[in-house]
This record gives C-alpha cells, structure tokens and sequence, in this order.
C-alpha cells in the first residue's frame, strides 16, 4: 500500500501534457497534494481550478526549480521532448544539469522520471536523451525511479485524419510484427503508484501495454472505430530523411536511428520476462483519439 509522506505533497513536471496530466490527476484521485511545475502560469489556470499548488519554472532554471522541488514528498521529472537536438544532445543535458543541481538542493524523499524502452541501448539514437537523464539522475542520494515506457498508443494521433480517408502509413515495420506500446493514461497511473512507495536506491521498472501491438493490428482497429476499412502501408526507409526534412528537421539521424532501432530489435526492454503490463488497450486509444479528432 502507499505510504504517506512527511509533508505528502507531490511535484509534477510536464504537467501540460498527456502524462504529466495523467500523474497529477491520479495523485488527486488518490487524495494527495500536488504541485504542478509549468514554464507558462497562463496555463496553469486548468491545474489551479483542480486544487493544485503552482509552480512557475523553466526546466533550464535550477535555482526556479529548487524552489519548486522544495519541501514536498516526491518529484516527478518529464523532460521536455527534443526531437531534433542537436549533435551531443546539448539541449538535454543542459536541462538534466539543472533538475539534478535543483533536486540535489531540494532534497525530495524520492523522485520518479519517466524513461523509455531501449535506454540501455549502446547505439546512439533520439532515445540516448533518456540513458542521460538515467545515468546522472542515478547518482542522486535520494531513492530514484526510473520508469520505462514502450512506444506511446498515443503516437497514432498523427494517423486518424489518413485513417479517415481509409489509408495510413508506418514507419514500424515489418507490418506484422508486434511491438511493445502502452497508453499515456498507464503510465501516469503507474508513476503515480511508484511515487507513493518505498524503496532504495536505484530502481528501473518496464512498463508496456496489455498486449504488444503491429501496425497491421493499428489499421485494423481503426478500421472497428470508423467502420470502414482502413489499410497500412510501409514507409520505405530510403525516403525517412527526405520526409522528416520536409517537416522541418534539420538532423533526422536521432530520428531515423531510433526507428530503424525499434524495427530491427536493438530498442527493447532490459528485461522482457519482467516488465510490467498495462490496463488500458490499443481500441479504447484509438476511440478517444477519433473522438477528439472528429470535434
């Protein structure tokens, strides 16, 4: 059972977005204070309405979030998604420099951070962003847990205007294979139930979805959602540069890496006989994602 803290409030990063919302909800639903951490106080109104504490920092402002980190119970620490850092991830490392001087003065009871799948991985790809945060937040005093996550469900927000018109397209491939994927909402709740135990030291927990999921099964769920047939086809790997520099990207290389590293196997959980599974299934994602998408 969870246990009360000394001051049982909880910090929450990216609190903005699909999982920082999803922690800061779950914590309310259990009856715990949370402080939610927001670069912008304009779009903190929603949190402050919900009962929650505010806390205005950028993640580059150590001394900013000390402040915020201070005298609570729990961190939870989301970095700010780069898609296309830089060589040597500068970005990113200037932000972990910061959270790990902040909690190092804060000195929470514990801190949770929201990892990936495949950050052990030797190859260097967008995901090394993550084995960063986990090899200098490891060194931290406090009880650190590290929370890898499979490929978000929530990644196929990006299909369902072309699963409308009946076609999508993948970048996972071969279309049949299956690949670990879990829901935003699974992984809010399970951060949410790690910051409230007890444990030492460094802990790493593997969390993926009720079943692992292939991009022919995607097509054929959206096809059950819609009621009409919606078919996938491969996004040949010779035109992934051309398509992500016409979005805009300098740099796909990350990109591509981390791609090519979850199709050809390399980006896998630690541990496979040991990873933890979620509630939440690839239909009842896709049903909320239409939902939004068709208001």
């Amino acid at each position: 059972m969870p246990q009360a803290g000394r001051s049982d409030i909880f910090a929450v990063t990216g609190v903005t977005g699909q999982v920082g919302g999803a922690v800061a909800r779950t914590l309310l639903q259990f009856g715990k204070r949370v402080r939610a951490v927001v670069r912008d106080a304009q779009r903190a109104n929603v949190w402050r309405d919900e009962g929650c504490e505010i806390a205005v920092a950028d993640m580059n402002d150590a001394r900013a979030l000390r402040s915020a980190f201070a005298g609570i119970e729990g961190v939870f620490v989301l970095l700010p998604p780069i898609f296309a850092p830089s060589k040597g991830f500068p970005e990113i490392a200037a932000i972990i420099s910061a959270l790990k001087e902040a909690i190092d003065g804060a000195k929470p009871k514990k801190v949770v951070c929201l990892s990936t799948i495949g950050a052990q991985a030797v190859q260097e790809n967008l995901l090394t962003q993550l084995q960063m945060m986990e090899k200098s937040l490891g060194t931290l005093p406090m009880p650190v847990g590290f929370l890898r996550a499979g490929w978000f469900l929530e990644n196929a927000s990006w299909d369902v205007e072309s699963a409308c018109k009946g076609q999508i397209r993948s970048f996972l491939q071969p279309l049949d294979k299956k690949f670990p994927m879990v829901a935003t909402a699974d992984v809010g709740r399970v951060v949410a139930e790690l910051l409230q135990e007890n444990w030492t030291g460094k802990k790493i927990v593997e969390l993926e979805g009720p079943a692992r999921v292939s991009p022919n099964e995607i097509a054929a769920t959206f096809s059950k959602v819609l009621g009409k047939p919606v078919k996938v086809s491969l996004l040949p790997r010779e035109e992934w540069e051309a398509f992500f520099k016409q979005a805009g990207m300098q740099d796909p290389q990350p990109r591509i890496r981390m791609l090519e590293g979850f199709n050809e196997g390399w980006i896998c959980f630690e541990w496979e006989d040991k990873t933890i599974k979620g509630k939440i299934p690839l239909e009842t994602v896709l049903r909320g994602l239409v939902a939004i998408g068709n208001t």
